[in-house]
């Protein structure tokens, strides 16, 4: 029996130590494992706070250097930490994937398109897979493993949805340092800007209010991603990537020229403001009879005309019985609904046509609230009200049923709910046709358009070429 017991106690005694080595075994393990995460996390936050500081000392870079290009200092000094990585200064002779252009379309007069760039250059930090950049007067961060790159201030580029202020800050000059150390940079100005717009002495177009269709920003550079996000962030502006280019592209629509003006074959209209239930204020026509013209103001068909996409508003005017009096017609599809969906109405009334022969004249107001108009849709089958129900794709409140024969609503109606629909898209253009004999006098015609229009159309441009030299010193 005692020798049993002596058995047990042996057991029990094995038993013990092989607890504590599995411990121990285990605590190894545990520690090992920590080791193994926990050192590249604690580099990765050391690579994270040097990378801060860098962002810092280029943020006091930035608001420096805005000093110098915008004329407050001719020269700013900004001392910065290599901490083992290496700062380029890259010129445009450097780097040519650093710069804006612009580019202004005119589709009414393609020979008052304007067409110019400049180069961004760029104050550069590079360490590893880490890069942080001054560039057009913002500073930028773009790690190569963490995806795309990120804003850290903002650039020089100022958009209240009227006006658009641009210094473009281009740098100039070549140097480089590495290293553990303190380096300085110099940034310096003459304080004397080249003004690119408006300025008619470089081309006549390049004038304020901006009389074009379109302005288009391309920026490109290492970090058009983050540029891009930074258009989107704005109130009244978006932009898209051209990976392929790196390039953030900002499409800026213009509000058109308002006011009364000599009659053309073309008449832009920009994006009217939808949340307004009234937003047309004024669109009349003064037409005169052609001097050659014995036959007066007596046209067959004179059409209004504007095409958005998939839909189509047109004006007709046309000659009914004697030579004293304009019949209307106004015509509004959208083959997006259908290609049969068409409401058609046509003038209660008549605008009168005044004098005689080549003397005739006539103001033909299409916001006249006393000019009623009858509703005459087509036979086809198709919905004949499509347009008139809640905002959308297709229709514009107000939300009504409109029957064949409705007499209800006036060409102030008409012009105020369909103007909201054809600039649905943005700016469109009206052509004005008078046919084969026109016999209107374009020369003493005129045309009144107001109206309140989208928010974010731009109306004035401002762009200056802010040169600055740079220098790095140890």
């Amino acid at each position: 029996m005692e020798k049993n017991c002596k058995i047990h106690e042996c057991n029990f005694a094995a038993s013990d130590v092989i607890g504590v080595l599995l411990m121990f075994a285990l605590t190894i393990v545990s520690i090992s494992a920590m080791l193994v995460y926990s050192v590249p996390m604690i580099s990765d936050l050391q690579d994270d706070a040097q990378a801060q500081k860098i962002e810092q000392g280029f943020t006091i870079l930035d608001s420096r250097t805005s000093k110098v290009a915008l004329g407050e200092s001719p020269l700013q000094t900004t001392s910065v930490s290599l901490i083992g990585g290496s700062i380029n200064v890259n010129d445009d002779t450097v780097d040519d994937k650093s710069n804006i252009r612009i580019v202004i379309t005119n589709l009414t007069n393609p020979g008052a398109s304007e067409d110019f760039n400049c180069s961004f250059g760029t104050i550069e930090y590079t360490k590893d897979n880490q890069k942080i950049a001054y560039e057009g007067g913002g500073v930028w961060s773009k790690h190569e493993g963490r995806g795309g790159s990120v804003m850290i201030s903002p650039p020089e580029f100022h958009y209240n949805g009227e006006t658009l202020t641009l210094p473009i800050m281009s740098i100039t000059g070549r140097s480089s340092s590495s290293g553990n150390g303190d380096i300085s940079i110099a940034v310096s100005s003459d304080n004397k800007p080249s003004i690119l717009f408006p300025n008619t002495s470089i081309s006549p177009s390049r004038k304020n209010p901006i009389n074009s269709d379109k302005v288009y920003i391309y920026i490109k550079s290492q970090y058009y991603d983050a540029w891009a996000d930074y258009a989107d962030t704005m109130i009244y502006t978006t932009a898209t990537l051209d990976h392929e280019n790196t390039t953030a592209i900002i499409e800026l629509d213009v509000m058109p020229p308002m006011g009364t003006s000599t009659l053309t074959n073309m008449l832009k209209v920009g994006a009217v403001n939808e949340s307004n239930p009234l937003p047309v204020y004024d669109f009349s026509f003064y037409l005169e009879a052609e001097n050659s013209n014995n036959n007066g103001l007596n046209p067959a068909k004179y059409e209004i005309g504007a095409i958005s996409g998939t839909r189509t508003l047109t004006y007709n005017l046309a000659k009914k019985g004697g030579a004293n009096q304009l019949q209307v017609h106004v015509t509004y599809k959208d083959t997006a609904a259908g290609a049969d969906y068409i409401e058609e109405w046509e003038g209660v009334d008549v605008y009168p046509v005044s004098s005689t022969k080549a003397d005739q004249y006539a103001t033909v107001d299409y916001l006249d609230p006393t000019f009623m108009m009858r509703y005459v849709p087509g036979t086809n089958g198709a919905t004949p009200d499509f347009s008139w129900g809640p905002s959308g794709p297709i229709s514009e409140l107000p939300d009504v049923e409109i029957n064949s024969g409705n007499v209800s609503f006036s060409m102030n109606d008409l012009t105020q709910h369909y103007m909201k629909l054809i600039t649905k898209d943005g700016a469109v253009i009206f052509d004005i046709d008078g046919g084969k004999q026109d016999p209107v006098d374009y020369e003493t015609s005129k045309i009144t358009i107001n109206y309140d229009g989208r928010p974010g159309a731009i109306t004035f441009l401002h762009i200056t070429r802010n040169d600055m030299d740079v220098a790095i010193t140890e």
